[in-house]
């Protein structure tokens, strides 16, 4: 290897199929290797995207952390890096920025980027405690929205070491299977309406509100069927709240898949509910894929959807403003489109993957300087 080639090291919690996972895939597959040799280090468990590291020839290393605080697993993660001796480290959400940089720095690797891809109002004193004190020692840390930015700012981060690099998305792969197919796939009616939702099944992305604004939808027309894909720890009780309110033949939940760039493009919208968010990797295939969408008003998500040109944005928890926006929009096929062809535009314009790399390649340079 040559002697300019810097070795970088990403460090995770997980490899499932989530919004900042999906992005550190993407930029370690698609960082330049005539310049950067990129390793993955996954901190608590792997997932999916595992497969697809390893396609792309990047190796990724278990340290298996099983208990919120688990010396041993620090312990394991310091010898780790010290073995590997990176030029760079880059953390990625709480877990991983706090083991991983301590653990850096404990080695002697003083090039630290810390990444935080949401506002989280889960944190607490100790939360914020330790990002302000690890904050100290880390050269840049990396958010996808403003609105993620102001929030640590707000909670005493220094403003001067943020850098906001925007999500990436490829454009949509190409899809064979017809809307007639993935209908009788789901054992759905032809003239069923889809209306989809994406994500972990968890308290901030509020899917009890989805499945509310379905039962809103049922009273004034009865082809809607909302698709629940993914899954958590909320599944069993929101499967009970569906049949409480009776409306099991509206609302599947379809567990978490790997096909589900298959049925998306036949959505007809996509909600997203949530509480909080970064910026939503389902918000923005969606929009790829030129689906409009109806979503709550919060920051992260107000960077994607601009309301009344590429979807809806309506009040956190209003279930009747999404069954309204909803409805408006299937009961105009020219309104849909014109919004959905606005949201693919506004994707491939502002937020492509190779800008997303290229950003990221050059604040690593920076400070790798």
């Amino acid at each position: 290897m040559s002697a300019a080639v810097k070795k970088i090291l990403e460090i995770i919690p997980s490899l499932d199929r989530c919004g900042a996972e999906k992005q550190m895939m993407l930029l370690a597959a698609g960082l330049p290797r005539d310049e950067f040799d990129t390793h993955v280090c996954v901190l608590t468990r792997s997932g999916p995207l595992q497969a697809e590291l390893e396609k792309a020839g990047i190796p990724v290393t278990l340290i298996g952390k099983r208990w919120r605080a688990d010396p041993q697993a620090y312990l394991r993660l310091r010898r780790w890096i010290g073995k590997l001796r990176p030029d760079l480290v880059h953390t990625w959400l709480f877990a991983a920025n706090a083991y991983g940089r301590a653990a850096a720095l404990a080695q002697g690797i003083d090039r630290l980027i810390a990444a935080e891809r949401c506002v989280d109002p889960w944190k607490g004193g100790l939360e914020f405690t330790v990002d302000r004190y690890l904050a100290r020692r880390t050269q840049r840390i990396v958010t996808n929205s403003v609105a993620v930015r102001d929030f640590y700012v707000e909670h005493g981060l220094p403003s001067e070491k943020f850098a906001v690099i925007p999500n990436g998305i490829d454009p949509p792969p190409a899809v064979s299977t017809t809307r007639e197919q993935a209908l009788d796939e789901l054992g759905l009616p032809r003239n069923a309406r889809l209306v989809g939702f994406i994500g972990r099944l968890w308290p901030q992305k509020r899917v009890k509100d989805a499945i509310w604004a379905a039962d809103l939808l049922k009273v004034i027309r009865d082809d809607v069927h909302l698709l629940i894909f993914g899954d958590g720890p909320q599944r069993e009780r929101l499967l009970r709240y569906r049949d409480q309110v009776e409306i099991r033949d509206k609302v599947h939940l379809l567990g978490q898949r790997d096909d589900v760039a298959r049925f998306l493009p036949h959505f007809d919208v996509l909600w997203s509910t949530s509480e909080y968010e970064g910026q939503s990797n389902a918000i923005m295939e969606a929009m790829g894929n030129a689906v409009p969408v109806v979503a709550t008003d919060i920051p992260g998500t107000r960077d994607l959807v601009v309301h009344e040109v590429t979807g809806y944005l309506v009040p956190l928890g209003d279930r009747a403003a999404f069954a309204r926006q909803t409805n408006i929009l299937l009961g105009d096929k020219s309104l849909a489109e014109r919004l959905g062809g606005a949201g693919r535009d506004r994707m491939r314009n502002a937020f492509s993957v190779t800008g997303m790399v290229q950003r990221y390649a050059d604040l690593y340079r920076e400070v790798l300087g």
